[in-house]
């Protein structure tokens, strides 16, 4: 009997274990769970006979790979997959994959609601702005850009967007305004909402330069990878631009720095929190423990990320 293994040190909701149970168990798979656990060698010992792995942010490295003697594939529970070792996983034939859009609304609504916080002056009684009429730019408009830009249309904002991977009718179709460069996005808007991946070509991509062409009032979301952000280049920027604000769920290295200085200009969750929401959480789930079933039983690579 095959054994598919939830490794999450931050648990799935309830719910969500539950639908995980059901597929797996009704495809004549055995459950296990590996959860909050407080050591490295206790997820290499967890991982042991694992035929396949379920992971939200957990770090699946060569250890782990070299660890999980059975493993045939692991499944990342979200859209970025850059806690995988995918080098190691190719090494020794393991199928890594990903559950492309399953987080996407959770995290385009943390997005929007992180602007309209700051956009009040984070509630503190002053009088803030508005957002409609405000001009947002979609850096990377895959799944979740689009929710983005829908609910940002909600608000009356106008939305401009870049990504070389789409085609600009598709986007007019949308009702957002393409531009063709990034530096162009990024003079264009006030508001830019990042969903780039972290990879060799984008970290610290996102530095002085490109972010001092924004025009007055400007606002930078991140809700994508604190890798892409160059975090001296951030600190410059608000060091130079009393009118910079910046919003993520992801804490930056330099955040005592930032609270020292510049309190009221940023705000950050206390944790990742994109998909921290009950849909969400029982979505990718469920859409990981489809996709394992999948690809045992039919050979189905659909997701496959390596």
């Amino acid at each position: 009997m095959k054994k598919i293994l939830v490794v999450t040190d931050k648990p799935f909701a309830a719910s969500a274990v539950s639908g995980i149970r059901k597929i797996t168990e009704e495809a004549g798979y055995q459950l296990g769970l590996l959860e909050k656990y407080t050591s490295k060698e206790e997820l290499l010992t967890g991982v042991a006979d694992a035929d396949a792995i379920i992971i939200r942010s957990d770090i699946v490295d060569k250890d782990v790979i070299a660890a999980a003697k059975n493993l045939k594939i692991v499944v990342r529970a979200g859209a970025g997959y850059d806690n995988i070792d995918l080098a190691a996983c190719t090494e020794k034939s393991i199928v890594a994959m990903n559950t492309p859009g399953q987080n996407s609304n959770a995290v385009a609504e943390l997005a929007l609601g992180m602007m309209v916080l700051q956009a009040r002056n984070q509630y503190d009684g002053s009088s803030g702005t508005e957002l409609r009429h405000k001009k947002l730019g979609i850096h990377a408009y895959g799944n979740v850009g689009r929710y983005v830009a829908e609910i940002a249309k909600g608000f009356g904002m106008e939305v401009y967007a870049y990504d070389l991977f789409v085609d600009a009718a598709k986007m007019e179709a949308e009702g957002v305004k393409p531009v063709g460069s990034v530096e162009e996005l990024y003079k264009t808007c006030q508001y830019v909402s990042l969903h780039i991946p972290a990879n060799e070509k984008t970290k610290k991509s996102i530095n002085f330069e490109l972010l001092s062409m924004m025009p007055k009032g400007a606002t930078l979301v991140n809700t994508a990878r604190k890798e892409v952000i160059d975090e001296a280049g951030l600190l410059t920027m608000f060091t130079e631009r009393p009118d910079f604000r910046y919003l993520s769920d992801i804490e930056p290295a330099i955040k005592a720095e930032l609270a020292d200085k510049f309190a009221g200009k940023f705000f950050f969750t206390p944790k990742k929190m994109g998909a921290q929401t009950s849909e969400a959480n029982n979505n990718a789930g469920i859409a990981a423990a489809k996709q394992i079933v999948g690809f045992f039983e039919k050979g189905d690579k659909t997701f496959q990320v390596n």
